[in-house]
């Protein structure tokens, strides 16, 4: 159980990591975005799934992490 939480929270940070690279890209002029969106046009046309389920993803995560958490604590 410690190793499924262990992937959960690597998972939050490399998925939190991606969202904020991509802001952070965009708004330092190191990637172009048309439509200020924060996302970068490139990766919005590849990846458009991973960005407009940003929500959702994260809070499945959290949720997973809380669970696990109760597990692996209580």
């Amino acid at each position: 159980m410690q190793n499924i939480l262990v992937v959960l929270i690597f998972l939050a940070i490399l998925f939190g990591g991606v969202y904020w690279w991509a802001g952070y890209s965009t708004r330092s002029g190191f990637a172009k975005d048309e439509n200020q969106n924060f996302i970068p046009d490139a990766w919005e046309e590849k990846y458009s799934w991973f960005f407009s389920g940003k929500g959702f993803i994260m809070l499945l995560l959290g949720i997973a992490i809380g669970f696990t958490l109760a597990k692996v604590i209580g």
